[in-house]
């Protein structure tokens, strides 16, 4: 059991804390579900950047994947070795295509003819060959949240099959591009096996008739996805996973890659916020609390559900909107939740915050954004201190 109590009372409030521990368990369910076939857990740092939560992976033996050339640099802060970093995203600048190119990384994932003629000029420039693999897009229907949905045609990522292959004979063909993966990626909080299935097997048999015109690929990169508990959801054991992916790589010699971000850290964390207030307009009630939507984004952005509990209390319930101090409407973390009674100072604590919490933090009204904790092996430690105002405005200049 965690005290959370004794937490936020010695770092404050809005808060994030994660239990390492679990974030290592984790891992070892992923590891152990693909024993038996050459495989890189390359945690997907967007979901977390926190330089002491990739470490912490890293020392597990995790690869990271990125998608900005600062999650890049992230990763081999925090120890990733350079042949266990990805390099992916639709966007990449050619500063940032150059540097990848520099330190060496594993490989860049392309998702598009335009990005691939844009590396294979710099890499020429460069006098380098760069290892890249080409993120295809199956077409497939995730059933998740459209905004995280990324394998339909209708969404910016990949490229159809047809692109694919074009792209792979000219890589094949060109004197400063080797193509050495293949990736796929349909979506984001995936709670159903039968579309990660069917992508895998349409991807898989894209690599059979390109070995078949001698473009041999060593990396068959599955992309992340699994989803988690956030309120009732049936969810994906690990080892299903797995099978569902290896069952369609018959004949294939391939190392296989997967890239969780929300599995490993999404419910090993929570954000701790506390009560300023009630008020109750016209029989409808609020619990006003001293986190808002720039500390933690997804109910406001996705609708998000979380869990929330007012920490130590029950009974005499009923439903409230549990919102923060931010000057907009949508500044909520919870609608119509059935609470007890709170008083000033009591503690709110929404579950399932590690993942997609404090990265996508802002500043709005001039907000510092929460200290981040770490518990590891029962013990608490501050891996990210609490910003000050005088951090907000270090960068700006008055124009006089």
């Amino acid at each position: 059991m965690i005290d959370f109590r004794a937490l936020a009372d010695k770092y404050g409030t809005p808060l994030y804390v994660y239990d390492f521990n679990h974030i290592t368990e984790r891992y070892e369910q992923l590891k152990k579900a693909f024993t038996g076939r050459k495989s890189l857990i390359a945690y997907a740092v967007k979901a977390n950047s926190n330089l002491s939560v990739v470490s912490h992976l890293a020392d597990l033996g995790a690869g990271a994947d990125c998608v900005s050339i600062g999650e890049v640099q992230r990763a081999l802060m925090s120890g990733v070795p350079k042949y266990r970093i990805i390099f992916s995203g639709v966007g990449k600048r050619d500063d940032e295509i150059e540097e990848a190119l520099k330190a060496d990384i594993l490989l860049l994932n392309l998702e598009s003819e335009a990005e691939m003629s844009r590396v294979e000029t710099i890499a020429e420039r460069l006098g380098v060959r760069a290892r890249i693999s080409i993120r295809v897009n199956p077409n497939i229907d995730p059933k998740t949240h459209p905004y995280i949905s990324t394998g339909l045609h209708e969404n910016k990522f990949g490229v159809d099959i047809e692109t694919a292959k074009r792209m792979y004979i000219h890589a094949n063909n060109s004197e400063h591009l080797e193509p050495v993966g293949i990736h796929f990626h349909i979506g984001s909080q995936l709670t159903e096996l039968e579309p990660i299935r069917e992508a895998s097997m349409i991807v898989a048999d894209l690599v059979r008739s390109l070995l078949a015109i001698r473009i041999e690929l060593k990396f068959f990169d599955v992309g992340g996805g699994l989803g988690i508990v956030y309120d009732d959801e049936t969810t994906i054991e690990p080892y299903d996973y797995a099978q569902a992916i290896l069952g369609t790589l018959h004949g294939l010699d391939l190392t296989v890659i997967c890239e969780p971000g929300r599995f490993m850290v999404g419910d090993a964390g929570w954000f701790l916020t506390r009560v300023l207030y009630e008020k109750v307009n016209e029989g409808k009630r609020f619990v006003i609390v001293d986190g808002a939507m720039n500390d933690l984004l997804r109910p406001s952005l996705y609708n998000a559900w979380h869990k929330v509990e007012v920490f130590g209390k029950s009974g005499n319930e009923s439903e409230a909107d549990i919102v923060g101090p931010v000057c907009e409407s949508g500044d909520f973390f919870a609608k119509d939740r059935p609470l007890p009674p709170t008083e000033h100072d009591d503690l709110v604590v929404v579950h399932s915050a590690g993942a997609y919490g404090f990265v996508m933090a802002s500043n709005y009204n001039t907000r510092p954004r929460p200290a981040e904790v770490a518990l590891v092996e029962g013990r608490d430690r501050c891996i990210r201190q609490r910003e000050t105002f005088e951090d907000l405005v270090r960068l700006e200049k008055m124009c006089l």
